[in-house]
């Protein structure tokens, strides 16, 4: 009969986790070993293999735990009876909120997705995608027409430029947090997206936006 799963694996593949994503936001893909996380998390290399395939395995489940949170995220806001600007706002103070929690993870999603294989690295793409199209369907019920002139895509790809890349110069011992740029974010672009001008319909070619 197979051993069942001990009362603290849980808690110790969480805490395998969380130290694999900081040594990862910090030294990069290629400059972290397994030993270096088995060394962070107090346990042997051969325990570390216990909850974790390799590298990659490690990688992949914090890219796709993450970017879960984050569709999950998306699912609670589409329940809330919003109006459409009420909902992009509480679209971007939830996803705010959410990065202030998860920067190491955030960073591997966004630095280190591309050290996957094929299979792991599409699923996790495929995610982000249903996030920015969900962004992007909030977006376009904003104004009329912004999906008809294929605007809604690139306007919440803006938007995410801004959120999205925040780790880089937010410190926790710094003036300004998430919470205080979440309105600040809401401010800037509901202040602008009015003005946005259409490029002209005759265009033929379009740059395409990987989500």
């Amino acid at each position: 009969m197979a051993r069942g799963r001990a009362p603290s694996y849980d808690s110790q593949r969480e805490l395998i986790l969380a130290q694999a994503a900081v040594l990862f936001a910090r030294q990069g893909y290629s400059g972290t070993s397994m030993n270096q996380v088995a060394a962070a998390c107090g346990i042997s290399k051969p325990a570390l293999y216990h909850y974790v395939r390799d590298k990659q395995q490690l990688v992949a489940t914090i890219a796709q735990e993450h970017v879960a949170r984050l569709e999950a995220v998306v699912r609670e806001v589409e329940r809330l009876p919003l109006e459409s600007e009420a909902r992009l706002r509480e679209l971007i103070v939830r996803f705010m909120a959410e990065y202030a929690d998860a920067q190491d993870a955030h960073r591997v999603l966004t630095e280190d997705v591309r050290f996957l294989d094929t299979d792991d690295r599409e699923r996790v793409l495929g995610a982000e995608r249903r996030v920015v199209d969900a962004f992007a369907a909030a977006v376009a019920a904003l104004r009329p027409g912004l999906d008809a002139a294929s605007m809604d895509k690139p306007l919440a790809m803006l938007l995410f430029g801004m959120i999205n890349w925040m780790f880089t110069w937010i410190k926790p011992e710094g003036r300004f947090s998430y919470d205080d740029m979440a309105p600040v974010v809401c401010d800037l672009f509901f202040g602008g997206v009015g003005a946005v001008k259409m490029p002209p319909a005759t265009r033929s070619v379009r740059p395409s936006i990987a989500a």
